[in-house]
């Protein structure tokens, strides 16, 4: 694994920082039985941004931080809800996160046992098959790839990404691509599909390339959307990542005009970014961070 993939890869699976469940939640959690705590994890993945509160925040922390924490019960965990459910695009959610966390961390610890178990359960192999690349150590990835079913990993993987048909967000008005960026990024993450990314991408590009389709974007998402789950991504997300040196006149002017707009820059997030920026943000806001 080149050092590039090898960053990304404890990038993505690394638990989110500064993020913690409390501790009595996580006694909690730690002494639940595993068939509890299994239903607990299949509970969560139905849940999307626009209903998550408190509880269910610190509940996803909890499960972000248990691969990393306690191994043999993070894999516990995941046979055990590999037995229980039977929706694809659920147990798909393994394969995002938790599972190439636990491998990444403590994959070499957990070989000899995932060694002996997967020759007799088909779902584990399955399951596998999603983390072979991610590790930086050649005989446990050879080791892993023995055991584990990439190609129907693959093939399932595929088949959810394309169960809708791909959108051409050029061919779509700023309106038109604001319905579609708040369905995509509600529902729980196993319901979306090859269109997030697509979307994802695309902002990146507007971002470079034409910030105003970019503004213009956010702001029909701010004309359909007050849910503040929902206000707070589209503030620390799309917003804050467009707000440039390059870009200030706009978000300027938009502001002295829009209060609504005014109000959404307080949830954006800019204290590491040059002092100038800074301080024309701040000339903005004046205090009104959420």
């Amino acid at each position: 694994m080149s050092d590039f993939i090898k960053d990304a890869a404890n990038w993505a699976t690394m638990p989110i920082p500064g993020a913690e469940t409390p501790e009595e939640q996580t006694k909690l959690f730690d002494a639940m039985p595993l068939t509890e705590l299994a239903d607990t994890w299949r509970a969560l993945q139905q849940v999307g941004l626009r209903d998550k509160t408190e509880g269910t925040w610190a509940t996803f922390h909890y499960f972000d931080a248990l691969p990393h924490r306690l191994p043999e019960r993070a894999l516990n965990l995941a046979l055990e809800i590999l037995r229980r459910e039977t929706d694809t695009a659920v147990v798909m959610e393994l394969g995002d996160k938790f599972v190439p966390a636990l491998m990444i961390a403590h994959g070499s610890a957990l070989i000899d046992r995932l060694e002996r178990e997967a020759p007799d359960n088909p779902q584990l192999r399955w399951l596998l098959g999603s983390v072979v690349w991610w590790t930086e150590d050649q005989a446990l990835e050879a080791r892993l790839a023995s055991i584990s079913d990439k190609t129907g990993w693959w093939a399932a993987r595929d088949a959810q990404e394309e169960r809708n048909p791909a959108i051409d967000f050029e061919r779509l008005s700023p309106a038109e691509i604001a319905r579609v960026w708040i369905a995509q990024n509600e529902c729980p993450s196993k319901d979306r599909d090859r269109n997030w990314s697509t979307l994802r991408d695309y902002e990146g590009e507007l971002r470079a390339n034409d910030p105003e389709r970019a503004l213009a974007i956010i702001l029909e998402v701010l004309k359909l959307e007050t849910n503040p789950n929902m206000l707070s991504y589209l503030a620390a997300g799309p917003l804050e990542d467009l707000i440039t040196l390059e870009t200030i006149d706009m978000i300027e002017a938009e502001a002295k005009r829009n209060a609504r707009f005014k109000e959404l820059l307080g949830g954006v997030w800019y204290y590491t970014a040059p002092d100038e920026l800074k301080a024309r943000l701040d000339a903005i806001i004046q205090g009104q961070h959420w």
